[in-house]
């Protein structure tokens, strides 16, 4: 077919605005051409029904188009005025909470009917697990530099010295973050202009994206909701290093947040690649101590700046007892027997599990060796007992111990976005245990490898919504399955 008619409505890199009519889940708003040819249908990612947007075409088909968005040109009728500054890690923050849920549920159990093949979804729904706290949730955050800003006002770019957050839609942008987003501590980005005035008086240069030069990168804050401490970690190159007192920039936090400074950290990134910690760089304590302390469900945490760890730990709190619920939900059937913890990063899961379960044997497995040896550190921190963990490809690990294989009751997964790979779902499923914990931050995936649980003898008997991150599209689901 002529490329002219298969583009007929609109044309890749051309910009339009578009009124946006209905949710899909993801976050993706749908908006409609409509004329004599017919229907054609534009995606544009973080978008509601109501606004009238303006985004740019990336990719054009027969039916469809997806867009980037480039401005919202008119709220939505939903929409309220909230006093925080606006974000691209908050596209739903002027959204109430309740219409946010409703979109989050709606779209999700669509999702596991049309990829899943779950058309009965709806009767397995048990909870909605409300975030705690909707506002200033996040217990970490990274600020960028860059010397290209933004003017809000003549809507263009200017050279000026920024730290925030890229400008939605730009890689080489930024724009300055002049108060708190509700989303982070608000004493930390209420000074974060006092730490951009401190940085910008050093005369050293911030990072120029397109030339890929500059001294300062970027400025990451861990907090810890136990005990309020800040950990902070400024990333720089190492060039105008010398001309640098990272010292009195460490006198210059305590000054502004007092004995809330845990402690500061530098890395060194010299790669010009958009990430803040090099795989080539290294990184330094410069002040105080190297990691914070978090509490969950009565257990402690070490956290380091290169942990992995929830970044909304209060609904962490709620997601991980909603996991134990459904993996010790028929607890006499799993006396003497192994829980499979799959994925099990810092081992945070498994943890809480063991913490509430006697009688069982808790294995976490993780193919990163830095988060099991963090688990390990946890588990003897909480003196857990009936708890062990091993760095392995989790794919590898089924076939290596075999004197688990019939004595796994229960299995808890919580993979990455991607999911589990297919080779190592049929390791799972050859496992034959009873029953399946899957935890997801991408219920896509999930509902892909539902489908072949199901083809497998399993079937969904509870599946729950967690709400990680309000005024964002994401949502965390946990599903049990049984055979």
């Amino acid at each position: 077919m002529p490329r002219r008619e298969r583009n007929r409505f609109v044309k890749r890199g051309q910009i339009i605005e578009i009124l946006i009519e209905d949710y899909a889940y993801g976050g993706k708003g749908i908006g409609r051409i409509r004329n004599e040819e017919g229907e054609f249908v534009i995606f544009v990612p973080n978008t509601l029904p109501g606004q009238l947007v303006k985004a740019q075409v990336k990719k054009s088909s027969k039916k469809y188009a997806e867009c980037k968005l480039i401005d919202v040109l008119q709220p939505s009728e939903d929409e309220i005025a909230v006093d925080y500054q606006d974000i691209p890690g908050a596209p739903y923050i002027a959204l109430p909470i309740e219409k946010q849920h409703h979109y989050k549920k709606e779209s999700t159990l669509e999702l596991f009917k049309r990829i899943g093949k779950v058309e009965d979804i709806a009767s397995k729904f048990d909870a909605f697990v409300k975030s705690p706290n909707t506002f200033y949730y996040r217990n970490k955050m990274e600020y960028g530099f860059s010397a290209i800003g933004y003017d809000r006002k003549q809507k263009t770019d200017v050279d000026e010295f920024t730290l925030g957050f890229k400008r939605r839609g730009t890689w080489w942008m930024g724009d300055n973050l002049e108060k708190d987003s509700g989303l982070f501590d608000a004493e930390v980005e209420n000074n974060l202009k006092n730490i951009r005035k401190y940085c910008e008086e050093t005369g050293l240069a911030p990072w120029h994206a397109p030339k890929k030069e500059g001294f300062f990168r970027y400025l990451v804050v861990r907090k810890s909701y136990h005990s309020n401490k800040l950990l902070f970690n400024l990333v720089t190159t190492s060039y105008d290093l010398p001309e640098f007192d990272l010292n009195k920039f460490a006198q210059y936090l305590v000054q502004l947040f007092g004995e809330r400074v845990a402690g500061l950290l530098h890395t060194i990134n010299d790669e010009i690649g958009d990430r803040t910690i090099a795989t080539s760089g290294s990184i330094n304590l410069v002040y105080g101590e190297d990691k914070i302390v978090e509490h969950l469900l009565g257990l402690q945490f070490e956290i380091s700046m290169k942990s992995f760890f929830q970044t909304n730990p209060k609904c962490a709190e709620k997601l991980y007892s909603k996991v134990a619920d459904y993996a010790l939900e028929k607890k006499e059937t799993i006396d003497n027997s192994v829980v499979l913890d799959l994925f099990c990063g810092t081992g945070t899961i498994g943890q809480i599990v063991a913490s509430k379960a006697e009688n069982v044997k808790i294995i976490g497995v993780d193919i990163v060796a830095s988060a099991i040896e963090d688990a390990k550190k946890n588990a003897s921190l909480n003196t857990i007992e009936g708890l062990e963990f091993y760095a392995a490809d989790v794919g590898k690990f089924l076939s290596d111990y075999p004197q688990y294989q019939n004595n796994i009751k229960t299995i808890i997964l919580d993979p990455a976005r991607a999911g589990i790979a297919p080779k190592t779902l049929k390791k799972i499923i050859s496992l034959e245990a009873e029953r399946l914990v899957y935890v997801s931050c991408n219920p896509a995936t999930q509902a892909r490898d539902v489908e072949q649980l199901y083809l497998a003898g399993y079937k969904i008997k509870k599946f729950s919504l967690v709400d990680q991150f309000p005024h964002t599209a994401h949502i965390e689901t946990v599903v049990l399955l049984e055979k």
